[in-house]
């Protein structure tokens, strides 16, 4: 039975499929959806249907950080910081 690539939509044979994620690719299907680095099969995830590598997925759907904390330091009369309040 003949399977169809869910990138291109071409048929899959048996000799040329990657299978990962209960899918077959076409070797040259099967990369990251965002930056187009080619993928091995099982060692990828998918958002909505679409392939990414490890890196991108983390990237875009992984937790978000908090990196525009600001602290604001008082500096007290014998030059020691202290902080007063952290603003996100």
């Amino acid at each position: 039975m003949v399977s169809y690539c869910p990138i291109c939509g071409k048929p899959v044979y048996f000799g040329e499929k990657k299978r990962s994620l209960g899918r077959d690719y076409h070797p040259l299907c099967l990369k990251c959806h965002k930056c187009n680095r080619q993928l091995n099969a099982g060692q990828h995830a998918e958002y909505d249907d679409k392939p990414y590598c490890s890196f991108c997925y983390l990237k875009m759907f992984g937790p978000k950080g908090t990196t525009t904390t600001k602290i604001y330091y008082f500096h007290g009369c014998n030059n020691d910081s202290v902080i007063i309040s952290l603003v996100r």
